[in-house]
């Protein structure tokens, strides 16, 4: 299994985990940036093998540094049967020097900037006319390039709906060689319980594309109208990463010092569950996000979420069964934060089936499903080569 950077304790690096762990196939874990002390320690229980080190960077420079090295890599997989992509973006072109054995893809997302319509008006809005042309050819450029490195590709297991549908607009690979497969929670880690406080949580990772400014302007617009508005607080948690440190201070800024507003930043994991089974919802506001795993920690917690109607949300969310969608427009989400906690019924009528409804993904089925994918593909690939081999 092949993943660019090991270094946070994302959605990402999760999914690698839990997919290390629980495969029937032995899995060795190859990477060109491992940070043990700051990604999940069970990492460390695992066979990583470190390659030469890209940029871990967003900057222009650095993309393109970390793209150039990642062209002319190649893995010594003489001991393996077959590698398994797990792509986010750059991670795709290690595909394009693999010709011995069959390469498979977990795409998280084709690159975003590239593939993602949303993502990438959201990016090229603040930055400068220069800007904005370099980054619209280097994405034509990366376009033709990827789709070159997806034809290495004999399936491609997208985590969700919302991700196939860029596989498919990207044209980078034809829908009969994809599946989907929604990765999802330890759900034995979660107990359903009824809140303690009134606090809208805001989990997950603290970066830009989470939108997190739309939970603080929502929120602000709440209290306006919220009865005893000094009872209620709103909790951002979640990790930062360097070059996400001054987005943490501009939302802080937009926060003005309120202190019903807080920020828990690199939270463990026994600290999140315990803001989950507290909360008395949670917020999930990324204006196009792939997938959703905490929303499913909600849910399985017991707590509905008002989410953004659009990508993988839409996946996850029921609408008015176990949680409510809502435009990203702070006056729509501030809307749908007032019905949970004034219309009659509606929060206890949520919470009570947000259960049910995260108990649709777990990591044991998720797993499951994809081993016997490799399997299958494997499988008949053997049978083929002993074909021609008669």
């Amino acid at each position: 299994m092949y993943y660019p950077w090991l270094y946070l304790t994302s959605g990402a690096e999760r999914t690698i985990l839990e997919i290390a762990k629980r495969s029937r196939y032995r899995i060795t874990i190859f990477t060109n940036e491992y940070q043990p002390d700051a990604t999940f320690p069970e990492l460390g229980q695992m066979d990583v093998r470190l390659l030469s080190r890209v940029p871990v960077e967003r900057s222009l420079r650095s993309v393109a540094s970390a793209a150039t090295r990642l062209l002319s890599q190649e893995l010594d997989l003489s001991e393996f049967d077959g590698l398994l992509v797990v792509c986010e973006g750059l991670g795709d072109l290690v595909a394009l020097r693999q010709r011995r054995i069959p390469v498979f893809c977990l795409c998280l997302t084709p690159l975003r900037i590239a593939f993602d319509p949303v993502y990438r008006a959201n990016y090229l809005a603040s930055r400068n006319a220069l800007h904005r042309v370099v980054v619209r050819a280097g994405t034509f450029l990366y376009r033709g390039v990827d789709r070159i490195a997806w034809r290495r590709y004999r399936r491609v297991f997208a985590i969700s709906e919302e991700v196939r549908t860029r596989i498919l607009a990207g044209r980078l690979a034809p829908p009969e060689r994809m599946r989907t497969l929604h990765p999802g929670v330890e759900l034995s880690a979660f107990t359903p319980s009824p809140p303690a406080e009134r606090v809208f949580f805001v989990p997950g990772r603290i970066m830009w594309t989470k939108n997190l400014e739309l939970a603080i302007q929502a929120f602000q617009l709440f209290k306006e109208t919220a009865p005893e508005p000094s009872t209620w607080k709103l909790v951002i948690a979640g990790i930062v990463d360097r070059k996400s440190r001054p987005y943490l201070e501009r939302l802080r800024s937009l926060a003005g010092g309120d202190p019903s507003v807080e920020f828990r930043i690199h939270p463990s994991d026994e600290e999140m569950r315990a803001l989950y089974a507290a909360c008395f919802a949670t917020l999930f506001t990324a204006f196009n996000e792939d997938w959703g795993l905490v929303i499913i920690e909600a849910m399985a917690s017991g707590k509905p979420a008002v989410a953004v109607n659009r990508g993988g949300p839409k996946e996850i969310v029921r609408h008015g069964h176990d949680g409510l969608l809502s435009e990203a427009d702070p006056v729509a989400f501030a809307s749908a934060m007032a019905r949970l906690a004034g219309e009659n019924g509606l929060h206890e009528r949520l919470a009570m089936n947000a259960p049910s409804s995260a108990a649709r993904f777990g990591w044991a089925p998720f797993v499951s499903e994809l081993d016997d994918e490799l399997e299958r593909t494997l499988g008949a690939l053997d049978a083929a080569g002993a074909r021609e081999a008669a």
